[in-house]
């Protein structure tokens, strides 16, 4: 949970300071990249203790996905 709260607060700080991907300065890219890190090591955390395993959530993120392109521009 903490993990994830501070990969959030990652998020906005590129979100308030930049306007496009390109923007983004090579400082913040490695702290963001360091918060996904350890968010993925917690989920890694999660599926070695059996509460679920990668196949779910992939499927998952397949469905976001479909999701995504329907009411979102990020995925065209």
């Amino acid at each position: 949970m903490e993990e994830c709260g501070e990969l959030t607060q990652r998020c906005s700080k590129i979100i308030r300071k930049f306007d496009t991907v390109e923007e983004i300065t090579e400082d913040q890219r490695v702290k963001l990249v360091e918060e996904m890190g350890d968010v993925y090591c917690m989920l890694e955390l999660i599926i070695e203790h059996g509460i679920t395993d990668w196949s779910e959530l992939n499927e998952r993120a397949l469905y976001k996905v479909n999701k995504l392109k329907e009411w979102s521009k990020l995925i065209k």
